[in-house]
């Protein structure tokens, strides 16, 4: 499947699931609540396929399966039949009709529990919070290649990527945060990590890097993949040698073969690289050169470069419960979510995230959805429950045509004793249009500037 069609596919059926699960939420409460429902469609449209149910219910599948709705009973839409009167949405009490707009909110969150849940079931792969290199803000805070992170602040980590999602905010806020390390030896101490030192020049996109934290499966074998010519290692070294060693000191990683090399430069002489060749195990001698590069200090070079990965290497960690405590992590991970989410706004409007990248639009979304999709099952529910999180709490913002700018109107209802004029509800219906219409807007400028004009 090509990344396009993916993207479409998975975006397709993710806003169809969530929508849908949203709009049930709506007609289930209503339905409760004595409210007839005239339609319960899934997409726009023309219908491709209707069925009338016994309670009158018109359900719908239309052509267009970018969302749904539920339309109820209600005379401001049309005249209702006297003996029908009692199952109009407006002639509900206030209290009535909050519970039914709330509904759909709440079902979102409640699919995010639900999918968090089966996530944690399944198990999320990923590497385990081994650390790999350490430099700049990483090494000042006294963290060394093999250390297990084991907890950002209070927040534990289980692998690589949960290490990088509880690191991020406190990047972006530019806060330090202690973590919970175990070293290679097995002993367990804490570091802080100065995360306040990050550079102001930093955008959302860069902070990570510049903590100089790397996890040890980005770390390459060292296998030589190229050997540059007129270089010490040329006519030496050969592609697809495997570097066991250098003057008697073992090499596990390619990274490590840098040190080792400055450090033997400047003592100066030939080092004997022991080297493994189609079988046989080989000890070359070679002699550092110095180097000299423009925009960086001198350096003590061989002339060998890594061999490139072709694919990742296979994931050694999982993030796993059973059915039990699932349900608690579940409800932890949905409340941690959402206050970063909330606080994600609010580092919107500070200005302390730049707007472009934190608005994201159907082109994105669809591209992440097929990224986690080909992930695995689990990646794919953690993206579902994290846009069924955002879907739910989106629509209980107060703007008009949301189903938190209904419930700011019932609110009012409730302080003043009396609904909303029409006019008032008309006013705040174009407000709430133009608000929604300002933010598509930025969400699909962002879409393009995003991906096709960077």
């Amino acid at each position: 499947m090509s990344t396009l069609v993916g993207s479409l596919w998975w975006f397709v059926i993710s806003l169809g699931l969530l929508v849908t699960f949203h709009e049930f939420g709506h007609y289930w409460v209503a339905r409760r609540n004595g409210v007839k429902v005239l339609r319960f469609s899934v997409g726009f449209g023309r219908p491709l396929w209707s069925r009338r149910g016994r309670d009158g219910t018109e359900y719908v599948i239309a052509a267009i399966p970018l969302g749904g709705y539920v339309k109820m009973l209600d005379e401001r839409e049309a005249e209702v039949p006297a003996d029908e009167l009692d199952q109009a949405f407006n002639r509900k009490s206030v209290w009535r009709r909050i519970a039914i707009v709330v509904a759909g909110p709440a079902a979102n969150l409640l699919l995010c529990v639900l999918l968090l849940w089966a996530m944690f079931v399944i198990g999320r792969p990923g590497y385990a919070p081994v650390v790999g290199q350490a430099d700049g803000i990483a090494a000042a805070a006294g963290l060394h290649r093999g250390d297990t992170i084991l907890a950002v602040g209070n927040r534990t980590t289980q692998t690589w990527d949960g290490v990088m999602m509880a690191l991020l905010p406190h990047a972006l806020d530019r806060e330090d945060v202690d973590l919970r390390v175990r070293d290679a030896n097995g002993g367990e101490r804490e570091h802080a990590l100065g995360l306040s030192a990050l550079p102001s020049s930093l955008d959302e996109r860069g902070v990570l890097a510049g903590i100089g934290l790397t996890s040890h499966q980005a770390l390459l074998p060292p296998v030589v993949g190229k050997v540059r010519e007129d270089t010490p290692a040329w006519g030496v070294l050969a592609e697809n040698d495997r570097i066991t060693a250098i003057d008697g000191r073992p090499v596990r990683y390619f990274d490590d073969i840098g040190v080792m090399i400055q450090q033997l430069g400047r003592q100066g002489g030939e080092a004997m690289v022991e080297v493994e060749r189609d079988g046989e195990r080989l000890a070359l001698p070679v002699t550092p050169r110095l180097a000299s590069v423009d925009g960086r200090e001198d350096f003590w070079m061989l002339g060998i470069e890594p061999l490139h990965r072709s694919e990742l290497p296979p994931k050694d960690a999982v993030e796993h419960y059973g059915p039990l405590a699932a349900v608690p992590a579940a409800v932890r991970e949905m409340r941690y979510q959402t206050v970063q989410l909330f606080e994600m706004v609010g580092r919107v409007f500070s200005g302390r995230v730049s707007v472009q990248n934190s608005v994201a639009g159907p082109i994105t979304i669809a591209r992440a959805a097929n990224a986690y999709a080909q992930r695995g099952a689990a990646w794919y529910l953690t993206i579902l429950a994290l846009l069924s999180l955002s879907l739910g709490v989106l629509n209980l913002l107060p703007i008009p045509l949301l189903d938190g700018g209904h419930l700011l109107y019932y609110l009012i209802e409730l302080v003043k004793g009396s609904p909303l004029s029409e006019r008032a509800m008309a006013a705040g219906q174009y407000v709430g249009l133009a608000l929604l219409a300002g933010l598509m807007g930025l969400a699909f400028y962002n879409d393009i500037l995003n991906n096709f004009v960077r």
